[in-house]
């Protein structure tokens, strides 16, 4: 648990260094592990345990960056209080 929280805080930065503009709405699996710095084997555990939910069209998966948002925002832990 500590290490998905952790992983999505990353996204959460990740994300947040570039303006949505910037963003394709789609992306790649290669597009996001490179953009996220994160092994293949992270980005199947993440499919496969459902925390980022994807799209199969033939062989190419594909994520939304709107979905990467949401689940980080989902697991945002806000220690302000």
């Amino acid at each position: 648990m500590e290490f998905k929280l952790e992983l999505l805080e990353e996204f959460k930065e990740l994300l947040s260094k570039h303006s949505a503009g910037n963003l394709r709405r789609y992306m790649k699996s290669a597009e996001v592990m490179e953009f996220l710095q994160i092994s293949a084997g992270t980005m199947q555990n993440m499919r496969i345990n459902g925390t980022l939910p994807y799209i199969k069209i033939g062989g190419t998966i594909y994520y939304d960056t709107q979905d990467i948002q949401r689940v980080m925002q989902q697991y945002r832990v806000d220690n302000s209080y």
